[in-house]
């Protein structure tokens, strides 16, 4: 009887062993940091409140809008951008994670832009990628102004107005007005049309998925093209990933400047082109080569949490380069 009782005092003796003292400090301090976040998002939210009822007393509201949508005059491109989410269960976690904060930032650029599209449609939101969204914020992007979110798929575009408009007819005319973006199309998007539908993939592979957008389109029969970034860029030696809020950004910055290689180099980071045409390490043109974009995917993360996290919300950074009209290899779009 006394071995059963001496064995389970060893065995409640490993299990409450206590921690290091590396490990107490870093637990106080992840307990310090908490209680600070808490405290500091209590503060914001009373100093946001007390402005609020400053402005009310003085019966002006206006600041406040001009602040939020950036402080000038928005003149909207009557176009539609859809963001297909239809690759939930293509990605890891972590991939889902920072998609998840290129959506936002996506977001961030259309209201802050001086031309932004009439509105954003997320399409197929399922599975993890919805999860991720409703834990930020509580759920901040169905506050999102000119945006929509369906579960279902960007078919439904023209399968809903379909009977509406003449049967087949009204079918093939929603159908043409859509274009899906994506770098293996041999099609060049040359310029940006109102009245269009315009098609980025939501997903973030790091280009393992070779022509899934393609066949995406062709399977419902619809248009695709690719950015014309080899007419305007020079010094890209390799084919490299653009997220999905970059390749949206190119599309924002084309309306405002009508100018595809302002716009490229605007919006593409420096770090894209840090291989150079003479260096004898650099790949063969057209290779594809993988990056480790870990720190930047946390980067992406993080950033989404605090931006969705206050109102005025802002964006990433974007460098800016000096610009050649040399051809060279398509730089791919998010989704391949």
């Amino acid at each position: 009887m006394e071995q059963p009782v001496i064995a389970q005092a060893e065995e409640n003796s490993i299990t409450s062993q206590p921690l290091s003292k590396k490990a107490q400090k870093r637990a106080a301090k992840a307990a310090r940091l908490q209680e600070q976040k808490v405290e500091r998002r209590a503060r914001e939210k009373e100093a946001k409140k007390r402005k609020r009822r400053e402005r009310a007393q003085a019966g002006d509201a206006e600041p406040r809008k001009r602040r939020k949508m950036g402080g000038f005059d928005q003149t909207s491109f009557a176009a539609q951008v859809v963001i297909d989410l239809g690759f939930d269960d293509m990605m890891t976690d972590k991939e889902v994670t920072s998609l998840t904060s290129q959506l936002t930032y996506t977001y961030s650029a259309n209201r802050r832009s001086p031309t932004p599209f009439t509105s954003l449609l997320f399409t197929s939101l399922n599975g993890r990628t919805k999860a991720r969204l409703d834990a930020i914020n509580d759920a901040g992007y169905k506050r999102w102004t000119n945006t929509k979110w369906w579960e279902e798929g960007y078919d439904r575009i023209w399968t809903s107005n379909s009977d509406s408009c003449g049967g087949n007819e009204g079918l093939d005319a929603h159908r043409a007005s859509l274009v899906y973006l994506t770098a293996d199309s041999e099609e060049e998007l040359m310029e940006l049309k109102e009245g269009e539908i315009y098609v980025i993939g939501g997903i973030c592979d790091h280009n393992r998925y070779k022509n899934l957008c393609l066949e995406k389109a062709k399977t419902a029969s619809i248009r695709h093209a690719r950015l014309p970034i080899g007419r305007y860029i020079a010094s890209l030696t390799t084919r490299k990933v653009l997220t999905v809020n970059q390749v949206f950004e190119i599309l924002l910055k084309w309306v405002e400047t009508r100018d595809w290689e302002q716009a490229f180099w605007s919006v593409i980071p420096r770090r894209k082109f840090q291989r150079k045409m003479t260096d004898p390490d650099a790949s063969p043109e057209g290779e594809h080569v993988e990056e480790d974009e870990s720190r930047g995917d946390q980067e992406d993360a993080d950033g989404a949490e605090v931006m969705t996290s206050s109102e005025d919300g802002e964006e990433n950074d974007q460098d800016d380069g000096v610009s050649s009209s040399r051809p060279q290899p398509v730089l791919s779009m998010a989704c391949q």
